[in-house]
């Protein structure tokens, strides 16, 4: 803006969420971000996101006045320390969930996945596409309750999760096609041959490791319950 404050962060986020909003208009909306600091997950594996830059001074800067806006616009928001985002999410879907009614997660992240079921369904806001159980299984390979063993054998670059040396998506697929799920991979290990069979061998000491951190908590003791975070008047 004039004041050289960086605003295309800012611009981004409020447009999704009129988008949804307009959409959606009719729906109980929360936004929910990271808060500062580590998580627990640094103390599973202290090199958990070891591998990301620091967020550019550009984007740190624009994440209160998003906050700011956000609760004028009297809409939930919700930053829970010692935790990602990705598991409040989890919880408050968890929560709907036990209470029998529907919910829908505006995010373009893969772990998401995991929580789909006939209840929970995605949006990604950036295309419009929603992703529903038969959605993650055309898009993974695999179901939605098999979504954690497929992070974990692949391992995630992004988040430093260690993973299986050069199992990729197709190997992931193949071998919980055929054993089930991670437990059972790690069971049959000495069947798998190759070199992949040698690096799924050497693996097996971390892989639990790797599917506690992908697995997204659902039973937070979070500040309020789903409940609780109503939409409140407008403040502008």
């Amino acid at each position: 803006n004039s004041k050289g404050q960086a605003t295309g962060a800012i611009k981004g986020v409020i447009s999704m969420i009129r988008k949804l909003q307009a959409e959606f208009y009719e729906s109980q909306l929360i936004v929910i971000f990271d808060a500062k600091g580590k998580t627990f997950r640094n103390d599973i594996y202290t090199d958990y996101k070891a591998n990301r830059p620091p967020m550019p001074e550009e984007l740190r800067s624009q994440i209160e006045p998003i906050h700011r806006i956000v609760e004028c616009l009297g809409i939930p928001l919700l930053c829970v320390e010692g935790v990602e985002a990705d598991d409040v999410i989890g919880t408050l879907a968890r929560q709907l969930d036990d209470a029998g009614k529907r919910t829908l997660i505006s995010t373009g992240d893969k772990d998401m996945a995991q929580l789909v079921n006939d209840q929970i369904v995605l949006i990604n806001t950036m295309n419009g596409q929603y992703m529903d159980v038969d959605g993650v299984k055309e898009k993974f390979g695999v179901n939605p309750d098999q979504i954690i063993d497929y992070l974990a054998l692949m391992g995630d670059t992004s988040d430093n999760i260690p993973g299986v040396p050069k199992c990729g998506p197709k190997t992931a697929v193949k071998w919980l096609t055929e054993f089930d799920s991670l437990t059972g991979v790690m069971a049959n290990a000495d069947q798998v041959k190759g070199k992949v069979g040698e690096n799924l061998r050497a693996s097996l000491e971390f892989l639990p490791m790797s599917y506690d951190l992908a697995t997204i908590r659902q039973h937070l003791e979070l500040p309020k319950k789903i409940d609780e975070l109503e939409q409140a008047d407008r403040d502008l």
